[in-house]
């Protein structure tokens, strides 16, 4: 398998592309080598500029999840593009859109579209504060929610500090009212609450898929929604990743929790940027117009977005795929253990419906301390391995594999030869 022409574009791209990548993910950083330039997909495949075509479990990290160019998702991007392309004004299809969404998702009286999984993230994030009077915000470590200031934080030297910025250019203040709590323990967050009275709530993803795929555990997010109303404080659930993904709606409804407030991306658009945050009435009117905390975006509402939105979800109800998901994560599962012991290879394989992927360490995987135990050179290998063997994986040891409909019993077939050539090239480090 040869990448000479992605070499020869990634060569041209670092003249006026920072890094000739416009998100880092992409810049393969993590697994050495340069990008993959892609030039088309259809169903469960994508194909390269060399002209290489792999089975996709990127799903450009999550929102294809019928495949690529799914027909009746392409039919109705085609009929909303003879109308326009954005009008700066109301139309039919975000009513429709909306009435989707917040019916399948309990709890959520209005939804307010915005344009990417940031900005739903941000606008909950406010609305949450503007709703409780309070300031301060607590998230996981390990958990992503964009790269809004706020948000791009690591722990401080104690529970119960403030955190320090990660990145740079965020200045500290920018980071003072977040707080960095440990996931599946709850007693980080109650240390939070004990040392602060100006909580307005917690950001969480119920299933973490910054750090490979991470769940909840021990009724965690139960106990978390419970102590939080005890605190008068919001519950916010960053659904962008887990929308839609292991069932018509939310992870949180799996796990018998309602969130305060929910923010959502991917899916719901239909692989066009949409991002949306919805709650119930009496949280959604503090937004403008009915209410005084402003937020606004003259693309929020796309046309095109929305009717590939509205097809998507139209055609994933219809097909119910995630019985189908469950089987084939299993699948998947059981071939990595079965072939990591063959090999020799440690490693540790979590999932949560349409959603896998192995850590390459011995321990159990519940929070981002027990991620970071993984061996990521082991990745590396594994990850060109499996590029070579025809499989498009994501290029970090810390992002979530995903499954799309489009799959096929030769392409699960492909999956677990390559999967065992992979886990062979491991053994031989």
């Amino acid at each position: 398998m040869e990448f000479k022409k992605s070499q020869e574009l990634y060569n041209k791209g670092l003249v006026n592309l920072v890094g000739a990548v416009n998100s880092p993910v992409r810049a393969f950083a993590s697994v050495g080598g340069n990008p993959l330039f892609i030039k088309k997909a259809k169903g469960s495949k994508i194909t390269d500029v060399d002209g290489n075509s792999y089975i996709d479990l990127v799903l450009s990290y999550g929102p294809m999840i019928l495949g690529h160019r799914h027909k009746k998702v392409q039919k109705a991007i085609t009929k909303a593009l003879k109308n326009g392309y954005s009008f700066g004004a109301s139309t039919k299809n975000e009513i429709k859109l909306a009435k989707i969404v917040c019916d399948a998702f309990p709890g959520m009286d209005k939804v307010r579209f915005v344009n990417s999984g940031t900005e739903a993230v941000l606008s909950g994030i406010r609305l949450a504060r503007a709703y409780t009077g309070k300031d301060k915000i607590i998230k996981f470590a390990g958990c992503y929610h964009g790269h809004q200031d706020a948000l791009l934080v690591a722990a401080g030297s104690g529970l119960a500090t403030l955190s320090l910025p990660g990145s740079k250019g965020v200045p500290e203040g920018a980071v003072k009212n977040t707080l960095i709590a440990n996931y599946n323990d709850l007693e980080s967050v109650k240390a939070h609450f004990e040392a602060h009275d100006d909580i307005a709530g917690v950001i969480l993803e119920p299933v973490a898929g910054n750090m490979g795929v991470v769940t909840p555990q021990n009724n965690f997010l139960k106990e978390l929604k419970v102590y939080l109303q005890s605190k008068g404080a919001l519950l916010i659930v960053d659904e962008v990743m887990t929308g839609f993904r292991s069932k018509f709606g939310g992870a949180q409804e799996l796990f018998d929790v309602e969130a305060d407030i929910t923010c959502l991306g991917k899916v719901i658009g239909g692989g066009f940027p949409v991002g949306a945050y919805g709650a119930r009435n009496e949280i959604m009117e503090m937004v403008a117009p009915l209410g005084g905390m402003y937020q606004a975006g003259t693309l929020s509402g796309n046309p095109i977005a929305m009717a590939a939105g509205i097809s998507t979800l139209t055609e994933l109800k219809k097909q119910n795929p995630y019985e189908k998901f469950n089987e084939i994560a299993q699948i998947i599962e059981v071939f990595l253990l079965e072939s990591a012991k063959k090999y020799g290879v440690e490693i540790t394989v979590n999932r949560f419906g349409s959603m896998i992927n192995p850590f390459f360490t011995n321990k159990e995987v519940t929070n981002f301390e027990d991620a970071q135990t993984s061996d990521t050179k082991k990745y590396a290998t594994f990850f060109w391995e499996m590029t070579k063997n025809g499989v498009f994986l994501p290029p970090s040891q810390f992002e979530a594999w995903f499954l799309s409909s489009a799959l096929t019993e030769k392409d699960i077939q492909k999956i677990t030869n390559a999967i065992d050539k992979s886990m062979e090239a491991v053994s031989k480090m």
